[in-house]
């Protein structure tokens, strides 16, 4: 038994796959900014500023160069090898079969969980805007249970439901995901450049100063979570989580050598550029402190300050819609990876079954989105997010280091790009990656390990034995076989 057996960039790249290949350049940036700009802006920027005072635009920049680095990594491995699976392929490539499953069921959580965890946020904003109108649902019906203190909630009805019907957009066919997408990106982005124009001028840059009231790293006296620009970053960090997404297209994409690096690089690059001036512009308007009064909706107590109240239902639409691509590019690249894994035997075959129709993995997507919309609408899971960036940053290290074996072992593979000055491109991603780990908390730690046993577990006790690699000259590796096989009644 190896349990580090490897594929082969041939065996990668020769797998027949019937999914549609639709996606260009301007789909793939739309879909790396779909995921990337929504939470980071509309919910992370209050807890970031509390944490980071002014220096959070620092903050943001210092993510951002973690996840650049990372990126031209993803850019050199989707370029090389164009197939779904993400870093789950990657690592299958670079490492073998228990690194790829451990880093693709690492996967599964990060996306389920921010999909889930961006639903709550989502629904604040629906609830916001439909008291705006006079309307309001029984308050019962508007979070989680245990979400809001002082408050009695049972269940999350309008996170639930759009959880369900990004899945069902999801499930009908990668046109109509791409195109519902591109639409509501673009909106966003109107949203967002309308929010800068009309704000600037509301900036006082003394409330710029002092700049960075708690340094890199410290602690406040009494407080177990630390403070400075490193922990802000941390925290931030979610803001960036998606654009790994993008690499999951490869096989819905049309010349994914050359459009994917162009795609990942493009998205990270513009929705940088937005977060430090929306930053700069939320900590000149309003003293960072503040944020405190309203730090579930800080874009909204910044447009309060300013007293341009017309533009809150507007920026509340936006808000709306930037979570909504988030959580569709989240829950697409799930069930990519999950397809990925399924097709390699690792994971059962009902996540591989692609409909004749809309070739799309529908019965995994609607299996991973129900599963999504049921923790979002009964779980208090705000708790766990810091455990999607863990995930998000093991994986990024394992991608990086990936490169550096990969140019190793294989410095003449075919790669439509290259990540620029390797080896030291990928060291300093994975530099940047431990320096945001330690930035989490304890508790983080402890449950990212309980779920890596569980996915110990699982590919010991499941996959190992129906791993295709396995089984390569062997018959088709169904349930049914292994069970004979089990059983010494194969032939």
């Amino acid at each position: 038994m190896d349990l580090f057996r490897k594929k082969s960039v041939d065996q990668l790249v020769s797998e027949s796959t019937p999914l549609k290949r639709t996606m260009h350049t301007f789909d793939l940036t739309m879909l790396g900014i779909g995921a990337i700009i929504g939470t980071g802006i509309f919910v992370l920027t209050g807890k970031g500023a509390l944490t980071a005072g002014p220096a959070l635009s620092v903050s943001f920049l210092l993510a951002a160069i973690c996840c650049g680095f990372a990126g031209l990594c993803y850019a050199e491995f989707a370029s090389m090898a164009p197939v779904s699976g993400s870093a789950y392929s990657y690592a299958y490539l670079a490492f073998g079969e228990l690194i790829a499953f451990i880093i693709g069921w690492d996967l599964i959580l990060e996306y389920a969980l921010q999909a889930a965890t961006v639903s709550a946020g989502w629904s604040g904003y629906f609830n916001k805007l439909l008291e705006g109108f006079g309307l309001h649902l029984p308050v019962e019906l508007t979070a989680a249970y245990g979400t809001t203190p002082g408050v009695t909630t049972y269940f999350n009805l309008p996170g639930f439901v759009i959880v369900l019907l990004i899945t069902w957009v999801l499930s009908i066919g990668i046109n109509q995901t791409k195109r519902t997408n591109d639409i509501m990106v673009m909106i966003k982005l109107i949203i967002i450049v309308l929010f800068i124009v009309c704000t600037v001028w509301f900036v006082n840059p003394a409330n710029w100063h002092p700049f960075s009231p708690y340094g890199i790293y410290t602690f406040q006296p009494g407080s177990t979570q630390p403070y400075g620009i490193v922990p802000a970053a941390s925290i931030v960090f979610f803001s960036f989580i998606g654009f790994d997404a993008v690499s999951s297209s490869a096989e819905e994409t049309v010349n994914p050598n050359k459009t994917l690096p162009k795609g990942i690089l493009l998205s990270l690059a513009i929705s940088t550029v937005l977060y430090i001036v929306m930053t700069f512009i939320m900590t000149g308007v309003v003293p960072y402190k503040e944020f405190a009064n309203f730090i579930d909706a800080p874009v909204a107590g910044v447009i309060l300050a300013t007293g341009l109240n017309w533009l809150a239902v507007i920026v509340n639409l936006g808000a709306l819609i930037g979570m909504t691509t988030v959580m569709l590019v989240q829950l697409y690249g799930q069930s990519r990876i999950c397809y990925a894994m399924s097709r390699d035997g690792l994971f059962p075959e009902f996540f591989g079954h692609v409909h004749e129709k809309y070739r799309t993995p529908f019965k995994g997507t609607w299996f991973f989105g129900i599963l999504t919309a049921i923790a979002g609408g009964f779980i208090n899971i705000n708790v766990l997010f810091e455990l999607v960036n863990i995930g998000t940053l093991s994986a990024f290290i394992i991608v990086s280091a990936g490169i550096l074996w990969m140019r190793k072992t294989q410095p003449d593979a075919h790669r439509g790009f290259k990540a620029p000055l390797v080896p030291f491109t990928p060291i300093i991603s994975i530099v940047f990656c431990f320096i945001l780990i330690a930035g989490l908390n304890w508790e983080t730690w402890v449950r990212f390990a309980i779920w890596f046993g569980l996915g110990l577990i699982v590919y010991f006790g499941y996959s190992r034995k129906r791993s295709k690699l396995e089984h390569t000259n062997a018959p088709e590796v169904t349930d049914d076989y292994v069970e004979a096989a089990e059983a010494g009644t194969t032939k």
